[in-house]
């Protein structure tokens, strides 16, 4: 069947690509133009861009787990399209309680700074670690100098820290406090947060706004283990039929979670997440359904009735395949899998139409800087990379 130019544009057409009907994508497509528009209320004037490459004018961030290149299949350095992105952020490096730094064998891979420094694109040391620890003792400055050596040795552009989640007021002071000593150590460094909607009072957005070059938000795991209901992982749109909304609040979504950040920071410092991975809940039918087991789980939850699946080589082999049916979300405007014979069995994830919307929406429509994901091997089936190929598009070319 011949693809009409809503599917055409965004070269997402292929029958195989989404196995869905056109007809339905032009009826989605007209309602978020609708959408859009009511949207125009909430933008904000964004500050002036940094200079990105590949044709670029919205950030396209990547996060790199190190681990990734002994997965089946491998993904490493050789396999990063980087003229596809802005930033990397590489992961697996952590720290204690003394500011040192972990790094697992494996870690350093010259081929991964070299061919992005090529590309044009900058690489971010992603660090997690004891964050409370390093409260608790204040030897910031150790972290700082020690990540200062490792980033001149190995050629890194900046830092990106992800802690989930600063909760006191102590923690909130901390963060603010950290990020100013990491500016303050190099101007130059390209430095940001990983911050989820729903980790709250933690994020001193308008302290950090002055350290962070950006805020990386995690907009996903609405869906998981830890809900008893089966959520979408990552709507675009809040869905009112949803009967736990507690479960994925605030935010929720990326419209409202545009609008809480936005309250905070420049949209220019802000990048929209999206998952390259989704979640199967195995004994519920439909979405937004019960998990018969949180009746008597001891958190009330679904809990190991739910595995995770990345899109790449777990989700997209499923797409209207092997007794699973793709079903969309008409307000939301993300898919989910069910079973053909109605059996039990609900996948929430995201294909490359929603991937293209949600970052069209906020590149375009919210005007926020970029976006981000989590995570770049997952997209990857050993042949193509769908979901990257759709965040490339809709930010290059999506207003």
């Amino acid at each position: 069947m011949p693809c009409p130019p809503v599917c055409s544009g965004l070269n997402l057409c292929p029958e195989e690509y989404f196995m869905f009907s056109c007809s339905l994508l032009f009826t989605r497509a007209t309602s978020l133009l609708f959408l859009a528009l009511i949207a125009v209320a909430f933008m904000p004037s964004s500050r002036a861009q940094e200079a990105l490459p590949n044709r670029l004018t919205k950030r396209v961030v990547g996060d790199y787990g190190y681990w990734s290149k002994y997965q089946v299949p491998a993904y490493g350095a050789a396999q990063i399209p980087y003229r596809k992105l802005t930033h990397i952020n590489h992961a697996g490096v952590s720290f204690d309680a003394s500011g040192t730094l972990s790094v697992p064998d494996g870690f350093i891979e010259p081929e991964l700074n070299n061919s992005a420094h090529a590309a044009g694109v900058k690489v971010l040391l992603l660090l997690g670690g004891d964050f409370n620890g390093l409260e608790a003792t204040g030897l910031k400055q150790n972290l700082v100098d020690n990540v200062a050596l490792f980033e001149k040795q190995y050629e890194y552009d900046g830092v990106d820290i992800d802690w989930e989640y600063p909760e006191t007021s102590g923690d909130r002071f901390f963060l603010a406090e950290l990020m100013a000593k990491l500016r303050a150590s190099n101007p130059d460094y390209v430095l940001s947060i990983d911050a989820a909607p729903w980790g709250g009072y933690g994020y001193d957005l308008q302290q950090l706004r002055h350290s962070l070059s950006y805020v990386n938000i995690m907009m996903y795991d609405c869906a998981g283990p830890w809900t008893a209901y089966g959520q979408l992982n990552s709507p675009i749109f809040w869905d009112g039929h949803d009967p736990a909304p507690w479960e994925c609040q605030p935010g929720g979504s990326a419209f409202n979670t545009a609008n809480l950040f936005l309250k905070m920071m420049p949209g220019s410092q802000l990048n929209m997440g999206t998952p390259f991975y989704g979640y199967k809940y195995l004994n519920i039918s439909h979405e937004f359904g019960l998990c018969p087991n949180s009746a008597w789980t001891p958190d009330g939850a679904c809990d190991n009735a739910v595995t995770s699946g990345n899109y790449g080589p777990d989700y997209k082999p499923l797409i209207n395949k092997r007794g699973w049916h793709t079903v969309y979300d008409p307000i939301a405007f993300v898919p989910y899998m069910l079973k053909d014979d109605g059996s039990d069995g609900y996948i929430t994830y995201d294909d490359a139409v929603s991937t293209y919307y949600r970052v069209w929406y906020s590149d375009w429509v919210r005007k926020l800087g970029g976006t981000f994901m989590w995570s770049l091997d997952a997209d990857y089936d050993g042949h193509s990379q769908d979901l990257l190929d759709a965040m490339y598009n809709a930010s290059a070319g999506g207003h």
